[in-house]
């Protein structure tokens, strides 16, 4: 681009967030459907969900800049529509830490706010050190498995962000050996694992969990059996946004009140 992006249209929610974070959210033009973070954006256009834009509405709306993350096939052919339309469109792999801080990074240099765009990584860097520093000291990693959707139960798998900010926080993801975003699990599965914490995300790919102690058999899972499971928000643990370091801080502070972790004697 021969000048900063000024007009913005994001097919993927987190970006949103993260031009925000940038305080440069006044550059969003629309929305997609399903994106109401940062608030401001609410009153913006619809231009469709982030799957099926509308490639007429988002033409209307002149953009110079529309940005997509890497994901499944299907998200990246309007993009390809986007890009015969003569669109400047930008594709980012965000799925993991390393992805997210370069795709800031990347962001601010389109903006032209490069400086705030390397203060705000290096305060993520910051930040995500001292989280781990304080779980370094625990003697033993609790396992943690990360409900992803239910029914059809759906689970992070190793490659997915969420596996990072579990080993990050403290845990150890119940299927971090296996190297896909998402793993499919059988209740078998689950229990042979023997998780000391059950997370169940809550957001749109996981709308109405409901209480995992009403499920058939999922009594059989000793986190479930012994109340040590939590509901937590899906754009707070699997969006890649800044807030992160929330969820990492928030993940630390529900592993050492479980009593599991224990604090080494060594300095």
């Amino acid at each position: 681009m021969d000048h900063p992006a000024r007009r913005i249209i994001a097919l993927y929610g987190a970006f949103n967030e993260i031009i925000a974070a940038l305080g440069e959210e006044q550059r969003i033009i629309a929305r997609t459907k399903a994106d109401e973070s940062p608030p401001s954006i609410t009153r913006l256009p619809v231009i469709g969900t982030h799957m099926r834009p509308n490639i007429e509405l988002v033409l209307s709306l002149s953009p110079d800049l529309i940005v997509q993350n890497m994901g499944r096939k299907r998200a990246l052919e309007p993009v390809k529509a986007l890009e015969r339309q003569g669109l400047n469109v930008v594709v980012f792999d965000m799925n993991s830490i390393e992805g997210l801080y370069s795709a800031i990074l990347r962001l601010g240099r389109l903006m032209g706010c490069e400086g705030r765009a390397q203060a705000l990584v290096s305060h993520m860097k910051g930040e995500i050190e001292a989280i781990r520093k304080r779980s370094e000291k625990w003697r033993r990693r609790p396992k943690i498995f990360f409900e992803v959707r239910y029914p059809n139960l759906l689970g992070a798998g190793g490659t997915n962000i969420v596996s990072q900010i579990i080993e990050i926080a403290g845990g150890e993801n119940c299927f971090a050996s296996v190297k896909k975003k998402f793993v499919r699990p059988n209740i078998e599965a689950v229990i042979e694992c023997d998780p000391d914490l059950y997370l169940i995300q809550k957001g749109p790919m996981n709308r109405s969990p409901g209480n995992p102690v009403d499920r058939p058999n999922f009594k059989l899972i000793r986190a479930i059996r012994e109340g040590k499971w939590h509901i937590v928000p899906e754009e707070l643990y699997s969006r890649p946004t800044p807030n992160i370091v929330k969820a990492m801080e928030a993940l630390q502070e529900m592993l050492s009140r479980l009593g599991v972790p224990q604090v080494s004697s060594k300095n």
